[in-house]
């Protein structure tokens, strides 16, 4: 425990430290200030939304000391199941490789077919964050991250060719930007996916939007306070509003990560990360409803009205978080492996390790009968 006159001292400190940075706040409060008169009522829209939602990788690992697998699993809102497999940190990067394509060199898989399209053979092409070492198996074990983000994008691309029977709003779990794809491929992924929403309307007279809905933003971070004390999005009713590309590149370490074609085309560096425009939202009609960033996808920004308008009608259902999109919630419910589904995959390791041993079978069983922790019974 902080003894009194340490906490004299330290609130001392504090407070100077605060009046010191006075002027950070005022900056902020400056930036953001225009944005209040900016600030659009969100009009209900009737539109089919569905969500697409990849396996959170720590809520999806099934350990058993040495080995760790994890599962990559992709669902929609829908229950629809596109992915299942198995991947381990030690999985070598040609053995996956060869899950996507066939012999006779087609592809097997969304990611095989994206990966066709993008003009790779390899994963090490596809993304520098994959690179195997002299014996084939990854470099870091976090190459499995950016497996199912891969995956991720994979199968969004192949749904953006299925049939619509409507017009159809596709909410994706996070920002539409990534930095995991080398090279130019992700801007050429980004034009793919246009090429894709397009055809749909000249071929069925289908509307198919994009956009991304993210629980964290560094963006809405940063300038929260400031927002605040602005009055920025402090409505009766739900409302957005458009954030300059200016003060996303302020917020982000790495400017690149907010940087889109818009501002690439002002003589600024190629833009490679970024797919979609930042708005922050507010479905709510109190004035203290939760706002969330939403991406939407860069040739639709026109079009943010209706796409925000179609989220409204599913956000105002939003259960259990309140004015959250909820077939984004449905979705992560579908992916999440819990209770009899973990306990079956969890019994598959103990089998696929069991048939390992051989006649060092019988140690396994008594081996899981141990307690694990011990430790824990200090919290019984």
């Amino acid at each position: 425990m902080i003894d009194p006159a340490s906490q004299a001292q330290l609130k001392e400190a504090i407070a100077d430290c605060i009046g010191t940075d006075q002027g950070v706040l005022d900056a902020l409060r400056e930036e953001i200030r225009p944005l209040k008169s900016a600030t659009r009522r969100i009009q209900p829209r009737a539109t089919t939304s569905i969500s697409l939602v990849g396996t959170d990788g720590g809520n999806n690992q099934l350990q058993f000391d040495p080995f760790l697998i994890q599962l990559v699993r992709v669902v929609d809102s829908s229950n629809n199941e596109y992915c299942l497999e198995a991947v381990s940190p030690t999985t070598p990067v040609q053995k996956l490789n060869e899950r996507q394509f066939a012999a006779d060199g087609s592809a097997r898989t969304a990611l095989g077919e994206m990966m066709a399209f993008l003009g790779v053979d390899s994963l090490p092409a596809l993304s520098h964050m994959i690179r195997p070492t002299d014996k084939g198996k990854p470099v870091s074990p976090s190459w499995v991250q950016v497996y199912r983000e891969l995956v991720e994008w994979a199968i969004l691309f192949a749904i953006l060719k299925k049939d619509f029977g409507t017009d159809t709003l596709i909410i994706c779990d996070g920002l539409l930007r990534s930095k995991v794809f080398a090279k130019e491929l992700f801007q050429r992924l980004l034009q793919g996916m246009k090429d894709r929403i397009e055809a749909q309307w000249s071929k069925s007279r289908r509307r198919v939007y994009l956009a991304g809905v993210a629980k964290h933003s560094k963006v809405l971070s940063r300038y929260r306070l400031a927002m605040a004390l602005e009055g920025v999005l402090q409505t009766d009713y739900p409302a957005y509003v458009e954030v300059p590309r200016e003060v996303e590149e302020q917020a982000y370490v790495w400017s690149e990560f907010a940087r889109g074609d818009d501002r690439a085309g002002e003589g600024g560096e190629i833009n490679k990360f970024v797919g979609g425009k930042m708005f922050l939202v507010k479905f709510g009609s109190h004035r203290r409803d939760p706002v969330w960033p939403v991406d939407i996808f860069v040739p639709q920004v026109g079009e943010s009205q209706t796409i925000l308008g179609s989220m409204l009608a599913d956000a105002i259902n939003g259960f259990p978080v309140p004015h959250y999109p909820r077939c984004l919630q449905k979705a992560h419910e579908n992916a999440a492996l819990v209770d009899f589904d973990f306990d079956i995959l969890q019994d598959f390791i103990y089998e696929g390790v069991r048939s390992s041993l051989g006649g060092d079978a019988g140690t396994l069983d008594a081996f899981q009968l141990q307690d694990a922790d011990p430790a824990q019974r200090r919290y019984g």
